[in-house]
């Protein structure tokens, strides 16, 4: 199966940055794209930014040109670059992995245990 881990969240003022980090681990499959989700307190949780293998990414309305994914697909590592942070990025910042089992066709999604990035002065 695959393992995935996240890092870098942390307290930052309005306008700050952070940098997040992401690895996913495992010989059963084959990771395609990896991204990043957010859930606050109270909301559903949603979709900040993806990459796929090719590098190709899509980015959420409300953090484009502010944040920007970057992979290394030797390491299968993700990584999210937060500037010009805003309160209303406060959440817990989810890392997704998605693989196709070797030999199969299926996709399957893995999630790390998430890290609390919060906003505020």
């Amino acid at each position: 199966q695959v393992q995935v881990a996240e890092s870098g969240g942390g307290l930052v003022q309005p306008g700050g940055s952070l940098r997040l980090s992401c690895t996913a681990s495992g010989s059963i499959f084959s990771i395609n794209a990896m991204g990043w989700y957010r859930q606050a307190p109270g909301k559903q949780r949603e979709l900040v930014a993806v990459i796929t293998s090719a590098s190709s990414t899509n980015y959420a309305d409300s953090v484009k040109g502010r944040f920007t994914i970057a992979r290394d697909n030797a390491k299968n590592t993700v990584y999210l670059q937060m500037n010009n942070l805003k309160p209303e990025d406060t959440a817990v910042y989810y890392c997704n992995a998605r693989g196709v089992r070797i030999g199969n066709f299926i996709y399957s999604d893995f999630w790390g245990q998430g890290t609390q990035v919060t906003v505020s002065s």
